[in-house]
């Protein structure tokens, strides 16, 4: 198995290797349950923390606005801004959005931004993008919550264009005719992009287009057959091998052996457990598990050092024979 996919920029290749998997954290790396805003105290300190410990990569969402039936508000600040604050501090971890809306952002800006911090970072981004799930926002952009998946297709289709050496597209988003060129250039051949979920596309779609699939936890056996999946759509689609990542929610408490208990969008247990979670993903074709910290016990500075002693060694990179 060849031991590296496709070299994009330095991050894609230290957070997803072939039958590995590396772990990450969203961000803000902070415990807030019961409200909607973190407080994002020590916020950059604990990223700061984390790229010590070992982690892969930080990975943050668009959310512009506070939206009481969505319930959470992310790390509150601009995307783009905030990337750029993590690459003035940081120096080797991944920085990962999310994922980016695309119908509600024009694709040049996405492109001029997203370029901007890998060029500054030295080719630490890693761009997701999705179609948006949160309908309340629409109206506020001026935009149709129900033609989002056609707007999605034409933003990422411009998104790829604009990328290119003399960018030639011919869209309803805008018309690039060869003479004008986007700067700054992303450190890589590109920039490495990541479809989130469906983003209301057709399975093949997803598996064609993009370097990377974001998906959600599941339950492990149909994990597995989700990953199978994507991973034979990419071969029907004569695509080279493509890395695929998931978010999940933990709680990890106190006693090692605790049994697993449900919490949105993944459990609360001891170390045991969610060590055999990740070691049983990685066996499956899974690259990378961002691991979300709202609904954790226990103080995260400690919690932080504990996930590092315990999964980084377990999760390192094996040898080939």
């Amino acid at each position: 198995m060849s031991t590296s996919f496709e070299p994009i920029n330095a991050a894609f290749g230290r957070v997803f290797r072939p039958g590995e998997l590396s772990l990450g954290l969203v961000v803000p790396i902070e415990r807030y349950p019961h409200t909607r805003r973190p407080t994002l105290r020590r916020h950059l300190e604990r990223v700061q923390l984390a790229e010590q410990l070992g982690f892969a990569a930080v990975w943050l969402r668009d959310v512009p606005f506070d939206v009481p039936a969505f319930g959470d508000t992310g790390q509150v600040y601009d995307p783009f801004v905030y990337l750029g604050a993590l690459a003035a501090t940081t120096e080797r971890i991944g920085l990962g959005v999310a994922s980016i809306v695309l119908p509600l952002r024009h694709p040049a800006h996405v492109a001029k931004a997203a370029a901007s911090v890998d060029r500054l970072s030295g080719g630490r981004v890693l761009l997701g993008v999705a179609s948006g799930d949160r309908p309340d926002e629409y109206p506020a952009f001026g935009a149709s919550f129900a033609d989002r998946s056609e707007r999605f297709r034409d933003s990422y289709a411009y998104l790829r264009a604009i990328g290119q050496r003399r960018p030639r597209h011919d869209g309803r988003l805008g018309t690039l005719d060869g003479r004008i060129e986007l700067l700054p250039r992303p450190v890589g051949p590109r920039l490495p992009v990541l479809i989130t979920g469906s983003s209301r596309q057709t399975p093949a779609w997803v598996a064609e287009h993009g370097d990377g699939w974001m998906t959600y936890p599941r339950d492990l056996p149909t994990q597995a057959r989700v990953v199978a999946d994507y991973r034979k759509r990419v071969a029907l689609a004569e695509q080279p091998p493509k890395p695929v990542m998931q978010s999940l929610y933990v709680d990890l408490v106190d006693d090692d052996g605790a049994a697993p208990q449900p919490i949105h969008l993944g459990f609360r247990s001891g170390m045991a457990y969610l060590r055999e979670v990740l070691l049983h993903l990685r066996s499956v074709g899974v690259n990378h598990v961002a691991i979300n910290l709202r609904f954790a016990s226990a103080p995260i500075e400690p919690l932080l050092e504990r996930l590092a002693n315990d999964l980084l060694p377990t999760l390192a990179p094996r040898e080939t024979p």
